[in-house]
């Protein structure tokens, strides 16, 4: 993103935008193939843009697939979460059959109880013969209802484990559909979840901020080193901004030489000195090719925000927090800019709750 330069111009309503062209090219409008498109539009990967637009207006989904296995590692996923989800029914259902089981050797101990009952207390039940014979019955099938009942505790308890087993499985699958690769920070869609609940409680928007980065000059960096080198610089600042905040701040890369990080728990004041702290770490941080030489610094980042109580959704929040880190590049770079009224704002963004 290159805010300092950006033009005014109407913003367009990126999700129709993105659904239609999807519709257009009979594009299947499934999560995985709408993260594509999605990202094909926005540009922040000009490469992966090019690969889908080769594509044409006949891709086939295998096609598509192997496009969002190259750039987004979690696509890998898709498949195995699925197959993770099979194995949850499947447990379950086994599981509902062991009740079933134990529900029916319950129902004929019961009735064999009844039956005893009334064979008992009839009125030919006078014969010593006749009640020995009914105690052997019960103490067998009490017996018999016991065993089974210790074989259906060890069944579901060897269930219970399987199935924890599976859900760390599909812990872990989310946790990955929820991470950006190049970084291991949380990535745009764990961003918008996240962002996307600040209002659903109105108690915290006094002490909940958004802080939105953004890499000054990173184009340069690019055409200059060339992307590998600016894949290592983008994983490297997300690890400093990664290392000077709290464990309970997200931190997220929002796509291309963008971050952003939602805090709660603190006022506008102590937003600005977390900002400000990430700013001076990243700004006195060498990077430097250890092998080479060449060092690719100084390395500075523009910071915008703005407290969750200045926005009525948060869809208004990140809006003036982008036009907040506009002035913050505008202004001379390297600084962190909080939004305050009347700041110019022809060039916010949009913000877009992504598309499941």
């Amino acid at each position: 993103m290159n805010t300092a330069v950006a033009q005014k111009v109407q913003v367009p309503d990126i999700a129709a935008q993105v659904t239609y062209a999807m519709r257009i090219m009979g594009i299947s409008p499934i999560p995985r193939n709408y993260e594509l498109f999605y990202e094909a539009y926005i540009g922040s990967n000009p490469k992966l843009t090019r690969e889908l637009a080769a594509l044409g207006s006949k891709a086939t989904q295998e096609e598509l697939d192997e496009i969002g296995a190259q750039y987004f590692g979690h696509h890998h996923g898709v498949t195995a979460m699925d197959g993770v989800h099979t194995r949850i029914v499947g447990e379950l259902e086994g599981l509902l059959r062991l009740l079933r089981q134990e529900q029916t050797s319950l129902e004929s101990y019961n009735r064999l109880l009844d039956e005893t009952v009334v064979r008992i207390t009839g009125k030919n039940a006078t014969s010593m013969d006749l009640i020995r014979s009914v105690i052997g019955v019960l103490t067998e099938a009490t017996g018999d209802t016991i065993s089974q009942g210790k074989v259906m505790v060890e069944n579901v308890a060897q269930k219970s484990l399987e199935m924890e087993s599976v859900r760390k499985e599909l812990d872990e699958y989310k946790r990955i559909a929820s991470t950006d690769s190049l970084t291991q920070l949380a990535n745009r869609r764990a961003f918008d979840d996240k962002l996307s609940a600040i209002y659903n409680s109105t108690m915290a928007h006094n002490v909940t901020g958004l802080i939105l980065a953004d890499i000054d000059h990173f184009k340069k960096i690019n055409d200059t080193y060339g992307h590998p080198v600016g894949d290592k610089i983008l994983a490297s600042v997300g690890s400093v901004i990664r290392a000077n905040v709290r464990k309970d701040i997200l931190v997220a890369r929002t796509g291309g030489e963008e971050f952003a990080m939602i805090i709660e728990g603190n006022n506008e004041e102590e937003v600005i000195a977390i900002a400000e702290r990430v700013r001076v770490a990243l700004e006195h941080t060498p990077f430097k090719n250890s092998k080479t030489g060449v060092n690719y610094g100084p390395i500075t980042i523009s910071l915008g925000l703005c407290m969750a109580s200045s926005a009525e959704g948060p869809g208004e929040l990140y809006s003036k927090a982008d036009i907040a880190l506009y002035c913050a590049k505008n202004g001379g770079r390297n600084r962190t800019m909080p939004f305050e009224d009347g700041m110019k704002k022809d060039f916010a963004k949009n913000w877009l709750i992504y598309r499941r």
